[in-house]
């Protein structure tokens, strides 16, 4: 057994702590609990002392566990490298899925991976050696599939260097997506600190029947809540809907939480959680949550009338849900399947109603369950003689999952109509995919059971339009080939010529009758004592950069920053900071910079990409370009975003960058969490409009100051002038969320100076 695993020990010992905490709590707050309540206090670092505040306080948190993957492991080792410290002071793990970009097959993407990041693995197997972290290897699997699969726990709180990290909240965990930063304190035997999320209760009644699955679930309420909704606020379901949905369907809704902004989803214990943990050979951890099941569970005043302890509370039947589908270009833009059709034909319309490509799988759709679905309508259309219309892809989310379909024959009903397994990683869902040129130089439909479909966000592409949905309706697509289908009331044509309708898939099991294969999983335990492992970085690399140390603040105010950016609309980390063929050079700062807001939308131009320097007059360079001439001129800069600026996924370098670059301050109309805390992090103000149609008034040449630094206080405003070309000036407040240990780590340089 490995010294990183959840034990029966280790388990029982975080539930004695959770126990004994919790009685603090309970003294102090005198009321019924929720379930994010009772993870959450139960794990403060001082439950006696610590301000119990939603969406005010920052709570201190012992985190029991650290997941990394390869591409932000990188940035996350190469930062640890700096706090001096020997080893991690938690179970950690690097889990290598990011890197494997999808081509040709699994097999020998894989192998042209293993060819290609050779140096990059090398790093991350030596770092994990000397600091005491286990290495998944490439093609073990994708991190939340492995974590779901060997770590988590009811009860538990995992951070992620991954903002889909809340998957595990599908079997009763605090799984939260973090930068590398915050995943460093953690690492680091330090408390992790986040805002107090408010509370989203939603009641789960009736059960799920024909074409309606989980993912339908998450779609519906992207819908309802939209991509902020979810903002500073754990999402927690319950009812008795929600005892009927397997543990990886659970799965499924919460980590599309990620989507919604939420600080994470979770489930309380129940009995699909504990069959899962019995197929999965933890047995005795489904025995311990049985005997702790009241610290895993909403208390029963809040069962009996739960509206009073939610800040949002929503209420969803089931029995009446329909099948859903986002899209495109942001996955709240929701509506259900039977009036996907009349979208399609109206005749304003931009949708193709030809779809080019399907693809199922990734971490949020890949499990036993939702394979055998899809293999299901797979059987239908070989019986008569069917196959895909389309090119369609299959991910399997680890190789535990990928041997056991294999051998129960799901793998050969989904290749019997045209489909191509993937490599077991992120691939496509991340951009990760050499697509032919020729399919996405014009607009373009791909339907897809992934979990995010910013433009761009597969094949680096702004002309694809990703919709999402359900594996089995992805399936029905594939084989229609048209996004105007739909299976509940088109038929398909058979191969005899006469038309024939799909069935709705039957019930699909929760866990294999046969038990999990582990298959050829690569993982390597650390050696007890790392100190001699020597960490692999050639002194020449183009892969990896040494990093070093930000410089602490000047004590000086912001004066004369130029607006690198105002960017329009939706500016997510994949706009700031774009992955795809990106994704290779996560690991040396400083080239991958160079694609900073490549994907960010230029307020004034409307072009994607570029904007003004003010000091020569050039237009439409890079911003890259613009950054780096301002910085070497000793201009400092500043970034204008819109709402919900940084929202996505939990990308640090859109951070990194701009600081690495010499940004003073990004200041939006609002931010999405993950990357106003990365931001924080970094040492750079994040800082919104206290008027947002203040926004309004920043004009492309202007120049800014942030005036009072020296006096940067909670609660207090930063008062920014707007000094126009013309001469004229205005002055407007700004609001923050730092606190006083935030605070330092602006004037430090960055948290992790304060480390050393």
């Amino acid at each position: 057994m490995s010294t990183l695993d959840s034990t029966p020990q280790f388990v029982t010992d975080a539930y004695e702590k959770m126990r004994r905490n919790l009685a603090v709590v309970r003294r102090r707050l005198h009321r019924p609990l929720t379930l994010s309540d009772k993870i959450l206090l139960s794990h403060l670092d001082k439950p006696e002392e610590a301000e119990l505040l939603p969406g005010k306080s920052y709570l201190h948190l012992r985190p029991d566990r650290v997941i990394l993957q390869d591409v932000l492991g990188q940035s996350a080792m190469l930062q640890f490298m700096q706090t001096g410290l020997k080893r991690v002071a938690i179970p950690t793990t690097i889990h290598c899925d990011h890197l494997i970009e999808a081509r040709v097959a699994g097999t020998s993407d894989l192998a042209a991976s293993i060819d290609e990041n050779k140096e990059v693995y090398d790093f991350l197997k030596s770092a994990a050696a000397k600091f005491g972290a286990g290495f998944w290897g490439p093609g073990a699997g994708i991190i939340h599939q492995v974590n779901l699969e060997n770590y988590a726990f009811p009860g538990a709180v995992i951070l992620g260097t991954d903002s889909h990290t809340p998957n595990a909240g599908g079997l009763g965990a605090c799984a939260v997506g973090v930068g590398g930063a915050d995943a460093i304190d953690a690492m680091a035997g330090l408390t992790w600190e986040v805002l107090y999320p408010k509370h989203i209760g939603v009641k789960l009644t009736g059960s799920l029947s024909g074409w309606t699955a989980p993912k339908d679930i998450i779609l519906h309420l992207a819908g309802k809540l939209t991509v902020s909704g979810g903002t500073n606020a754990i999402i927690e379901y319950f009812g008795p809907g929600a005892e009927s949905l397997s543990c990886t369907g659970k799965a499924t809704i919460t980590n599309m939480g990620a989507e919604l902004g939420a600080t994470t989803s979770i489930f309380g214990y129940d009995q699909m959680m504990a069959r899962y943990l019995e197929a999965t050979g933890r047995k005795a951890l489904a025995e311990l949550a049985e005997q702790y099941r009241e610290l895993l569970t909403l208390d029963d005043g809040v069962l009996a009338d739960p509206a009073p302890s939610y800040d949002t509370f929503i209420e969803i039947d089931l029995s009446q849900l329909e099948p859903h589908v986002v899209g495109p270009h942001s996955p709240d833009r929701a509506r259900p399947l039977s009036a996907l059709a009349a979208e399609v034909n109206a005749p304003d319309s931009t949708f193709i109603n030809d779809i080019s490509v399907c693809l199922i799988g990734s971490c949020t759709n890949s499990s036993y369950e939702d394979m055998s679905k899809a293999a299901d309508i797979a059987e239908q259309a070989r019986a008569r003689g069917v196959t895909s219309t389309v090119p369609l892809y299959v991910t399997p989310g680890s190789e535990q999952i990928r041997a056991t379909i294999e051998r129960d024959g799901q793998m050969a009903s989904l290749q019997a109509i045209g489909a191509t397994v993937l490599a077991n990683a992120c691939g496509p869902c991340i951009g990760q995919w050499k697509r032919d040129a020729e399919a996405t130089g014009k607009p373009n439909t791909i339907v897809t059971s992934y979990n995010r479909n910013f433009p761009r966000r597969n094949d680096g592409q702004p002309t694809t339009m990703n919709f999402i949905t359900s594996p089995e309706i992805t399936i029905a697509f594939a084989l229609a080939g048209k996004l105007s289908f739909n299976p509940m009331r088109d038929s398909l044509t058979g191969a005899d010529g006469q038309p024939f309708t799909l069935a709705p898939p039957g019930k699909a099991p929760d866990i294999p009758e046969g038990g999990y294969l582990k298959g050829a999983s690569d993982f390597t335990e650390p050696p007890a004592d790392g100190s001699d492992v020597v960490l692999q970085i050639a002194p020449d690399s183009q892969r990896l950069q040494v990093l070093k140390p930000w410089p602490a603040w000047d004590g000086e105010d912001v004066i004369d920053a130029a607006v690198l950016l105002k960017a329009e609309g939706k500016t997510t980390t994949d706009a700031i900071s774009p992955a795809g063929p990106w994704l290779r050079l996560r690991g040396h700062l400083d080239k991958f910079s160079d694609n900073m807001f490549m994907g960010a939308v230029n307020a004034f131009t409307g072009i994607t990409g570029s904007g003004l320097n003010v000091l020569t007059g050039e237009k439409d360079a890079p911003f890259s370009v613009i950054a780096r001439h301002y910085q070497a001129n000793q201009l400092k800069w500043v970034v204008i975003g819109d709402w919900n600026y940084g929202e996505g996924s939990s990308r640090e370098h859109a951070a990194l960058s701009p600081r690495l670059l010499g940004a003073a301050a990004i200041i939006s109309r609002s931010f999405a969490r993950i990357h106003e805390s990365n931001l924080k992090k970094q040492g750079l103000l994040a800082l919104t409009f206290a008027d947002p149609d203040d926004y309004e008034k920043i004009r492309e040449d202007d120049r800014i100051d942030l005036v009072g630094l020296q006096d940067f206080s909670p609660d207090q405003p930063v008062t920014c002038i707007i000094k126009h070309a013309d001469g004229t000036q205005e002055s407007i407040q700004l609001k923050h969320s730092y606190n006083r240990d935030q605070i330092t780590w602006f004037q430090a340089g960055s948290a992790l100076n304060l480390l050393r």
